[in-house]
């Protein structure tokens, strides 16, 4: 809170910004330094390990103060937005050296999570996603919105529930979603869940203009004002005009193959579940890019797989004809080397940031393009056409930046040495000022010298005394009377001036000053002629960046044997011969890794798939969503041949996870998953179900699991995998006539399990549990005991037949019965004795106990 004491007239004016921003930490302006006051200051002191020190400290209430220099403040803004905060610069926008009182200040950028321009390696190769989300009440649906500021992409959509805007939102990996009023509080709690910043805007565009000609292509009303909102709130923050900015496009969906972010997460498609990092998955795996705007597009890509055949036919008839071209495809890659991110450098030049090294960038980028579209003519065969219309060389664009900006140019933009000589004959004038005035002043220094006898004599500068004569005291004797003018006094030395080394001085400094006035104007002349040209690189920045994705694929489909997949409109036929997984593959190495085939005709919808733990059931499960997925992103897949349908959803239920935060179990969890592929999944989608049912009691869980399987099978119709450790499922494949047992193949060697890693036809004959406990290392006491026990549970309890019981008929039908688990034996009176046991008050001893006492009675 303000101090009691009176404010000076610099801490009003700070109050007065401050309010304007309540929600991020100003950072305000104070010569060399930004400073920040009171709970921002302790706050920041905290986050940054600052040293907190207080203003006015003989006041009753000191001003907690502390700072940083304003050269190093972009590496703090980072860590503050990185932890989630926003940041508000505020800058000096009055020269103090010209204003009397007050220097005016004002918040020149609102730095947010959203609106970050990405640094560094790893940024430069990920988008930074802005989303808003405004409710549409009248249609009960969410007008949603995103923007990479550093690019100018953005994209709207109509969203028709929650789970599908948290979807998208995770998909995006957004850091920060704008969120109009209309919104409500359980969805915004939702989202808060998610450890997404939250950021109240209702603010219409200041420049109704750019507006409009951005929302230009939207086709309803609901779709611009989403994208309204979004606008808006990026002229708010960043106070400039935003020329990079692309028209929005809406996308739907639906027109790309759905994956909700558990199925993501499952198949480790971006990032490990194990390191949350890339390695090891698959866009590791398909990474072969060589631009920042390449492994951006390809990101992309993976995120939304593409499920309109003809689209997808394009793409692979473009790797295609580049696998066939292999020192096309290394002339392309070299020369793909040598392009720098275009999205980004014209972001920066719309956005003023840019200086002369990003100009000659921008330059060697362009150079490249002759080269590319050479090589990709050279191999076009029709299937190119479309994306050689923007793959267009700018000769204009290149002679300018080459005329104009040093090679060798600084970082600086005002302090010289930006601009060619030759370029303007004005600046090269007051070059040749500053060359020659040195030149006078080391005559004059050797005249001087000669005249005066004293070899020591010298003709310095400095910033605050300009040019002077330095002569040491020793010699000061030896001076002609009334040869110089008295400038400054120091202990060993006097300082003086001559008219003549006035003169000098004048023309120099002058020149100086001019030529980096001039300098800085001519800078903001060439940036404005490449400002102009910002949509033309924008769309031949997207044909690099597909071309890059495109070499990607072929390079890798090269380097791992992959094959060219036949795709079928419909769901009748799914072949997958000797596949294999591709990450997985890559790490083995192929001399390892043992393929396997998937086989679904068109009378097959499920494959039931048993056999032991670590034996391969969910590795293959992945393999074939991931090989769909490649599929469908126009990429060559693992296996020797591929006939396959085009999905449109995947859904997986890999893996037990508790979700802590919603404070679910791995079972509520495991449910919750599975409800979303039963009430959406649909005859053209992908379902893996890896161990369902297993988080429950034995007999809970099969029933579900039957369940499950017979409600897809009459019900959804949808291409399922589905592991189970229940083999007295596996007699289902007698009454279901679309379920298929396979099983991985296991033997034992001299009491010893060993995996085949080999799919075979029918079911496993048991789940090798206790083996699989012995390869983890447990004790040999406690695995002999746990067989003796199995040994009387499978010898003891009878067989039950799921064919010979009514409760077989599909869970959908009117006569659907709990699982009966014995025969009627009601003459037996120890299983009279058994029924009426209660085991919920027993414990696990005293029910193994009781049961050692029934099969001594039987």
């Amino acid at each position: 809170m303000p101090q009691k004491t009176k404010h000076t007239p610099m801490m009003e004016q700070y109050f007065s910004i401050k309010k304007d921003y309540p929600d991020a930490f100003l950072f305000y302006r104070l010569g060399d330094f930004y400073e920040m006051f009171y709970e921002d200051a302790i706050q920041v002191s905290q986050l940054l390990e600052l040293t907190l020190t207080a203003r006015n400290k003989n006041a009753d209430d000191p001003i907690p103060m502390c700072g940083i220099p304003h050269h190093a403040a972009q590496g703090y803004i980072d860590t503050l937005i990185d932890q989630g905060y926003k940041v508000a610069v505020c800058e000096q926008v009055e020269d103090p050296k010209t204003t009397k009182g007050m220097v005016k200040r004002e918040v020149v950028q609102l730095v947010t999570p959203g609106t970050r321009l990405a640094v560094g390696e790893t940024g430069a190769r990920e988008n930074n996603y802005l989303t808003a989300v405004l409710y549409i009440e009248e249609q009960g649906v969410y007008s949603f919105s995103y923007a990479d500021l550093s690019t100018g992409e953005i994209k709207v959509a109509i969203l028709s529930s929650v789970d599908s805007l948290i979807n998208e939102c995770e998909s995006l990996a957004t850091k920060e979603i704008v969120i109009g009023s209309e919104l409500g509080e359980e969805v915004t709690h939702k989202l808060e869940q998610h450890g997404i910043l939250l950021s109240p805007h209702n603010m219409l565009p200041t420049d109704k203009q750019e507006y409009s000609s951005l929302t230009l292509k939207l086709e309803s009303t609901e779709l611009i004002a989403g994208a309204t909102l979004l606008i808006s709130y990026l002229q708010v923050t960043q106070k400039r005009r935003l020329d990079h900015l692309q028209k929005a496009m809406s996308y739907q969906p639906e027109h790309f193959l759905k994956m909700d972010y558990y199925s993501k997460y499952n198949l480790e498609l971006a990032q490990s579940i194990r390191t949350k990092e890339k390695k090891g998955t698959l866009l590791w795996l398909l990474d072969e890019t060589n631009t920042a705007m390449g492994a951006r597009l390809l990101k992309q890509w993976l995120d939304r797989p593409l499920v309109e055949k003809d689209l997808i036919v394009e793409r692979q008839d473009r790797v295609e004809s580049l696998l066939n071209a292999f020192f096309e495809r290394m002339d392309l890659k070299e020369r793909l080397k040598k392009v720098y991110d275009l999205e980004r450098l014209a972001g920066r030049v719309a956005f003023g940031s840019v200086n002369g090294r990003d100009l000659i960038q921008l330059k060697t980028s362009l150079n490249q393009v002759p080269g590319i579209r050479e090589v990709i003519e050279g191999i076009n065969q029709g299937q190119w056409d479309s994306l050689l219309v923007d793959l267009v060389p700018a000769y204009s664009l290149v002679d300018l930046i080459d005329t104009a900006i040093n090679e060798e140019a600084p970082l600086a933009i005002t302090e010289g040495n930006v601009i060619k000589d030759g370029y303007n004959e004005q600046l090269d004038t007051y070059r040749d000022a500053m060359k020659n005035g040195k030149q006078w002043i080391a005559e004059l220094e050797a005249k001087e010298r000669q005249e005066t006898g004293i070899k020591t004599l010298k003709i310095k500068f400095n910033r605050v005394f300009g040019y002077f004569i330095e002569i040491t005291k020793s010699n000061i004797a030896s001076l002609p009377e009334g040869r110089y003018e008295r400038k400054q006094t120091l202990a060993n030395a006097e300082r003086y001036v001559t008219p003549e080394l006035k003169e000098i001085e004048t023309l120099i400094l002058e020149a100086e000053e001019k030529s980096q006035e001039l300098e800085y104007q001519l800078f903001l002349e060439v940036r404005e002629e490449v400002k102009k040209e910002i949509d033309f690189l924008q769309k031949l920045a997207k044909s690099i960046a597909s071309l890059d994705v495109l070499k990607s694929f072929a390079d890798i489909s090269e380097s791992y044997h992959y094959v060219r997949p036949e795709l079928v409109n419909d769901r009748s036929h799914l072949e997958l011969v000797e596949g294999r997984h591709p990450v997985v593959e890559k790490v083995l190495g192929s001399q390892e890794y043992v393929p396997n085939s998937v086989m679904m005709p068109e009378d097959t919808s499920i494959l039931l798939i048993t056999g032991p733990n670590m034996s391969g059931k969910s590795t293959y499960m992945r393999q074939l969503a991931l090989t769909v997925i490649m599929a469908q992103m126009g990429c060559f897949v693992p296996c020797e041949k591929a006939t396959l349908p085009i999905f449109d959803q995947i859904f997986t239920r890999i893996g037990a996870s508790d979700d802590l935060i919603s404070g679910q179990s791995t079972f509520m969890v495991e449910m919750m998953e599975a409800n979303q592929a039963l009430r959406f999944a649909t005859k053209n989608s992908l379902i893996l179900f890896d161990e369902l049912g297993r988080g429950t009691a034995t007999y809970d869980g099969m029933a579900l699991a039957q369940g499950i399987i017979e409600y897809i099978h009459e019900k959804v119709g949808a291409k399922t995998l589905f592991s189970t450790h229940y083999h007295e499922i596996t007699v289902l494949e007698e009454v279901l006539t679309g379920l298929k047992n396979i099983h991985v193949g296991a033997v034992e060697e001299n009491g010893k399990l060993v995996f085949l890693h080999k799919m075979m036809t029918g079911s496993a004959d048991k789940s090798y549990g206790i083996h699989v406990a012995k390869l983890a290392g447990l004790p040999d006491e406690l695995l002999v005991r746990s067989s003796e026990i199995l040994a009387h549970l499978e010898g003891e309890t009878p067989e039950m037949s799921l064919t010979e019981k009514e409760s077989v008929a599909p869970v959908v039908s009117e006569a659907t019965e709990q699982l009966s688990l014995f025969e009627d034996s009601q003459e037996n009176p120890v299983l009279k004795e058994l029924k009426e046991i209660n085991l919920l008050e027993m414990t696990p001893m005293d029910a193994l106990n009781c049961l050692f006492q029934l099969q001594k009675k039987l």
